[in-house]
């Protein structure tokens, strides 16, 4: 039995060896964007109350990309995918890196 199409092209476009990884992979996306989204609150309350001002909600975006990162690969090593994800790191701050030297 084969893999439907959007499994498949997301284990070829990722490099992953089965469907199985595929479906490990979305979990681990799945269980970071929760986690993210259940410390909304708790970290905006320490950034000043629940207000949800601009500038707490700044400050949350801007703390909230690194927690991320961390997140995404805590559950990659609970998932047995680090070394993915670690990958997936690596090209995200390569990214990240370019943009800021193409505008100097």
């Amino acid at each position: 039995m084969s893999s439907p199409g959007w499994i498949q092209k997301l284990k070829d476009r990722w490099n992953l060896k089965n469907a199985w990884q595929v479906v490990i992979v979305l979990l681990v996306f799945a269980c970071t964007g929760f986690t993210v989204l259940f410390l909304k609150k708790p970290i905006l309350n320490l950034l000043g109350g629940y207000d949800e001002s601009t500038t707490a909600t700044i400050v949350y975006y801007i703390l909230i990309l690194p927690l991320y990162n961390l997140l995404l690969l805590g559950y990659g090593f609970i998932f047995g995918q680090f070394r993915f994800f670690w990958d997936f790191e690596k090209r995200f701050m390569n990214r990240i890196v370019s943009i800021f030297k193409k505008t100097k």
